[in-house]
């Protein structure tokens, strides 16, 4: 397996790999300085939407991924999502991924967000798995963490491998194939 540069991301998009896309690194949106998103050197640099599910405990549920409650979580839609201290919240990939049968994608923090306490969590995209990637942040802080949206928080790595994969995600019927919105855990 080979890592991907800045062509062969640009080239799997313009095949619909990945939307919207944006071809070189934003980092100034209408006059103000952003956390920049779009294709890096080797990955892409994707953003989080304005969709958020944050962790908490008012309603004393059991976190279990086999019986998820989803009172386990705050729903809110804004600009930026206040992650409480030592807590979690859950988003999504404002872009839409089609990740190709050869293809393996993995998914790290971006370090301005690392070097404030901040972690992104995202499992590996397998090949053809396609969807909103559901991004999750825990705040390893004791204070309150701000997170933007439609702003870059993570980036995508993109291994190729010399030949298609055996059994790909969508041949199982992955259950979070085509996933939309910010999607909890499935049994």
């Amino acid at each position: 397996m080979s890592i991907k540069s800045d062509h062969w991301i640009r080239r799997s998009a313009a095949a619909g790999m990945i939307e919207p896309f944006e071809a070189g690194q934003v980092r100034v949106v209408d006059g103000r300085k952003i956390i920049s998103y779009g294709t890096s050197s080797y990955g892409y640099d994707v953003r989080c939407a304005p969709e958020f599910k944050i962790f908490t405990n008012i309603n004393s549920t059991i976190v279990d991924p086999k019986a998820f409650d989803a009172k386990s979580f705050v729903d809110i839609t804004a600009d930026v999502c206040i992650i409480p201290p030592n807590s979690f919240a859950l988003a999504r990939t404002v872009e839409f991924f089609r990740i190709p049968r050869n293809v393996l994608t993995v998914c790290l923090g971006k370090s301005t967000y690392a070097r404030c306490g901040i972690i992104v969590n995202v499992t590996p995209l397998e090949p053809e798995w396609e969807g909103h990637v559901t991004l999750e942040f825990s705040n390893t802080t004791p204070l309150p963490a701000k997170i933007y949206a439609n702003e870059g928080v993570a980036q995508m790595l993109f291994f190729e491998s010399d030949e298609v994969c055996g059994t790909s995600y969508k041949d199982r019927g992955g259950k979070y194939m085509g996933q939309q919105g910010v999607t909890l855990p499935r049994a």
